[in-house]
C-alpha cells in the first residue's frame, strides 16, 4: 500500500508517496546506492546527501529554510555507516562530527539525480500548429474553475503544458477577470495598469488601443521580466472583423531548429534590442528573441516587430540577424501555424505571453463595439499554484 511522508520527515510541505521501497544500500567510495524493491537502484553522493538533511540541526524547523552550509564540512566526508531502518527510511551516520541524518524514501525518488529518473520528471510542453490546436485547444467553464480546486488543477496544467487556454461563460458585468486570475495569484501591474482595457481611444499609447491591424507578437518584451501570462476577456464583440491570431512560438523555434540551425543559433545567442516608446516612460531591453535553458531547450520567446530598436550588435553579425528575424516572421505568417479565434463575449483566452505570439486583425466600429479586458500573471506563480494544489491532491490519496 502506498504511504505518504509525514512532513516532520522532510521539514517541508510537500508530501512524498513511498511507492518503492528500500531493500538494501551499499558504498562506495563518494557515494551511496540504494538497491529497491522494484529491482532498480540510485546513487547518491555523500556530499549531496549531507547537504540535504533535514534534521532540526540543519533545517530551521519554524521556517523550514536551510541553516546548514556544505562548507562547514569536510569535502572527502563519507559515511560512517549507511543502513535501511525498520521504517524504510535511510540513515546515514557522518565521519565528520558523528552527525547522523535520515531520509525519506519517496523524497530520495524524487529527488534521485540519474539521467533517467531527470528526464522522466521532465514536463515537456505540448507544441503545437494550427490543425494540432483546432482539435486540442483546452477549454474549461468559468463556474468550475472558480468552484473547485480539482477544475482549477486541470485548467492550470492545460496552460502550463499547451500554453494557452479558452475559458468560457465568464460574466461580463463584475469583476470576473479579476477574480479569475486571482485564482492564481496577484495580478502583475506594468505601466499599463493593473486591469487595462483592450479598445481604440484617442491619443493611444499602443497599437492595440486602435483599430489597426495588430501583428504577431508577445507583449512587453520591452521589460527585463516579460509578462508570463497574459488574460483577455471579452466584454463586447459585435464589431466587424478583430479576429485574434495565435502562434506557439516554440512551435516555429523548434522548426527552424530542425531546418535552418545557422538563424536559430543567431536568434538564440545574438540581442536585439526592445524599445517603448512613450511620453511618460522610456522601457529598453536588449536580449535574445529565442531563450534557451541549460539543456538548451526553447523556455522563452521576446518579439514584437513595432517594439524593436535599432540593433546594437557587432557588424559582421547584423545580416545574420536579419537574415534569422526575418525567417522567423516569414513563418509566424505560414498558414499552418496560425490558428484563428474570434473572441465572443464572455470569452477569456488566457496565454503563455513568453511562448505564444499573439495578433488582431484590424476591425471596423460602424456597425459596432469591440472591448477587451487585460491583466497579466506572472509564470512562475502558475507553477508555484500547480504544486500547491498537487499537494493536497496528494494529501488526498
Amino acid at each position: 500500500m502506498t504511504q505518504t511522508a509525514d512532513v516532520s520527515d522532510l521539514v517541508g510541505f510537500t508530501p512524498y508517496n513511498i511507492v518503492e521501497l528500500p531493500l538494501s544500500v551499499s558504498t562506495a567510495d563518494e557515494y551511496l546506492t540504494i538497491h529497491w524493491d522494484n529491482g532498480q537502484s540510485s546513487d547518491f553522493h555523500y556530499l549531496w546527501l549531507r547537504d540535504n538533511c533535514t534534521c532540526a540541526e540543519c533545517v530551521s524547523t519554524l521556517t523550514r529554510e536551510q541553516m546548514f552550509e556544505i562548507c562547514d564540512v569536510p569535502l572527502d566526508i563519507k559515511a560512517k555507516s549507511a543502513t535501511i531502518t525498520n521504517q524504510n527510511r535511510l540513515s546515514v551516520q557522518w565521519d565528520f562530527e558523528s552527525h547522523q541524518s535520515l531520509y525519506h524514501p519517496g523524497w530520495l525518488k524524487a529527488h534521485c539525480y540519474s539521467e533517467e529518473a531527470r528526464e522522466q520528471r521532465k514536463i515537456l510542453p505540448k507544441i503545437w500548429d494550427k490543425q494540432l490546436i483546432s482539435q486540442q485547444l483546452p477549454v474549461h467553464a468559468f463556474s468550475k474553475i472558480m468552484q473547485q480546486d480539482a477544475d482549477l488543477l486541470t485548467w492550470l496544467r492545460d496552460l502550463r503544458d499547451y500554453g494557452i487556454t479558452l475559458v468560457t461563460a465568464v460574466d461580463t458585468t463584475g469583476s470576473a477577470l479579476k477574480s479569475v486570475a486571482e485564482r492564481i495569484a496577484f495580478i502583475r501591474e506594468t505601466n499599463f495598469g493593473t486591469l487595462f482595457e483592450v479598445k481604440a481611444k484617442p491619443n493611444a499609447n499602443s497599437t492595440a488601443y486602435t483599430t489597426l491591424r495588430l501583428p504577431l507578437h508577445t507583449d512587453l518584451p520591452t521589460r527585463e521580466l516579460q509578462p508570463g501570462l497574459q488574460f483577455l476577456h471579452c466584454l463586447v464583440n459585435d464589431a466587424s472583423g478583430g479576429e485574434s491570431i495565435l502562434v506557439d512560438g516554440f512551435k516555429i523555434a523548434e522548426h527552424m531548429r530542425q531546418h535552418h540551425p545557422d538563424d536559430f543559433k543567431a536568434l538564440s545567442t545574438l540581442s536585439m534590442s526592445f524599445y517603448n516608446k512613450d511620453k511618460d516612460s522610456d522601457y529598453r531591453f536588449k536580449g535574445p528573441a529565442l531563450v534557451t535553458d541549460s539543456s538548451g531547450a526553447v523556455v522563452e520567446v521576446r518579439l514584437a516587430n513595432f517594439l524593436r530598436g535599432p540593433l546594437d550588435i557587432p557588424a559582421d553579425q547584423v545580416t545574420s540577424l536579419y537574415s534569422a528575424y526575418r525567417r522567423f516572421m516569414q513563418l509566424t505568417r505560414e498558414a499552418r501555424f496560425q490558428y484563428f479565434h474570434r473572441l465572443n463575449a464572455g470569452d477569456l483566452l488566457v496565454f503563455d505571453n513568453r511562448r505564444v505570439l499573439h495578433a488582431r486583425n484590424a476591425f471596423d466600429l460602424k456597425q459596432g463595439e469591440r472591448h477587451l479586458q487585460g491583466c497579466y500573471v506572472d509564470r512562475d506563480e502558475l507553477l508555484s499554484r500547480i504544486r500547491v494544489l498537487e499537494r493536497s491532491c496528494k494529501l488526498g490519496e
